[in-house]
């Protein structure tokens, strides 16, 4: 890990494994998220150094290609595509990627082993998002180039054990580049992942509250006005453990009986088939697909039409009151908006700020602020 000889501003840098196997500025990485993820923020996210990906469950084949372009029209930056690898058209999207010339992939299940073999024969790195240790050595043993681990405090579908538990497993289970999800919101956090032996960090939440997201601002401030204690973690909207704002909406989720739920994913389903463009028939073989391997009930896999729809309600329409916010704790944290080179230049800072305060104590020289109390 090596800084360059200027200042804090936006321009320092620190170079690890990750940056270097993408060829980014910054170990940094703006995630995937569904409805949110589009050009604007992703483009935004690159110029400012971070990688940014692009969301790629809720579009179509088309929708995507264009999407792709128009970030390439927006930046000379690596960027990569966030892939749904259990879809049914998922060799297609991998087509696409590789015809694009997307400098990465990164998938949210585990992808197999001959998808990532077919990605890196076209140059193309792979990085799929875990959330165990036993996940990251299946993919490590098939090829992938490097793992996001998201912790139980990230958004969305989340597991249970802490990112601060979760990452220093999986650093001594593999031997390719691990990126710690998950809690991260500025400098400091990144430093401590670099201390446990993350070469980068990965944000969603953080991304999301920025002036370059697309999100309307009614959501954001939603999103700003909650405490860490508004945020929770249900079942009721898919049927798996799903991290999100805690509104009047998931209280009556929460409520809600099955019957009420199944009638419910019912109607979205129909409405994300709209969306999409997909048939029943390919709707019913992606959800064959998720159900396979997994221990999930057929209840399960109809509940999970919910999310898409349930997401694009608030994170597209504005109508948190008719959808749900996917949310790391990390929200209740955060109390401002931006914009992406703003907050990648003053997570550089900080964390160039915390290493120098860092080597301080080392050599033994008093930190300005430091706490010398025994507590």
């Amino acid at each position: 890990m090596t800084g360059d000889s200027g200042g804090t501003g936006p321009a320092a840098t620190l170079s690890t494994p990750f940056t270097e196997l993408v060829g980014v500025r910054h170990p940094v990485v703006q995630t995937g998220m569904g409805w949110v993820a589009g050009p604007r923020l992703v483009s935004a996210s690159a110029n400012a150094g971070a990688l940014g990906i692009l969301a790629s469950a809720t579009m179509t084949l088309e929708q995507l290609r264009s999407a792709v372009r128009e970030v390439r029209s927006r930046t000379d930056q690596p960027f990569g595509v966030n892939l749904r690898a259990d879809a049914g058209d998922a060799a297609d999207r991998v087509a696409l990627i590789i015809e694009e010339g997307v400098r990465v992939a990164s998938f949210a299940l585990a992808p197999s082993e001959a998808l990532i073999g077919r990605l890196k024969d076209a140059g193309v790195v792979v990085i799929p998002s875990i959330g165990a240790r036993r996940h990251a050595e299946k993919v490590a043993a098939w090829g992938a180039d490097a793992v996001i681990v998201q912790g139980g405090e990230g958004g969305g579908h989340t597991g249970e054990v802490a990112t601060t538990v979760l990452l220093p497993q999986v650093v001594d289970a593999v031997d390719i580049p691990v990126v710690a999800a998950g809690g991260f919101r500025d400098g400091r956090g990144l430093v401590a992942a670099l201390a446990q032996g993350a070469a980068g960090v990965a944000m969603g939440t953080r991304f999301l509250l920025t002036s370059d997201s697309t999100v309307p601002d009614a959501v954001k401030a939603e999103y700003l006005a909650a405490g860490v204690k508004d945020i929770t973690v249900t079942t009721k909207v898919d049927g798996l453990p799903h991290r999100m704002l805690r509104t009047p909406l998931v209280a009556s989720l929460e409520r809600s009986g099955r019957p009420a739920a199944l009638l419910r994913a019912l109607r979205h389903a129909a409405g994300f088939k709209a969306h999409s463009g997909l048939g029943w028939a390919e709707m019913v073989r992606d959800g064959l697909a998720m159900k396979h391997g997994k221990d999930l009930t057929w209840s399960q896999v109809l509940l999970a039409a919910n999310t898409p729809m349930m997401l694009k309600a608030s994170m597209v329409d504005g109508r948190p009151d008719l959808g749900v916010m996917a949310s790391g704790q990390v929200a209740g944290l955060i109390d401002d908006l931006p914009s992406c080179a703003e907050l990648v230049g003053r997570i550089m800072s900080e964390a160039h700020e915390t290493l120098r305060s860092l080597a301080a104590l080392e050599a033994g020289v008093a930190v300005p602020g430091a706490s010398t109390g025994t507590g």
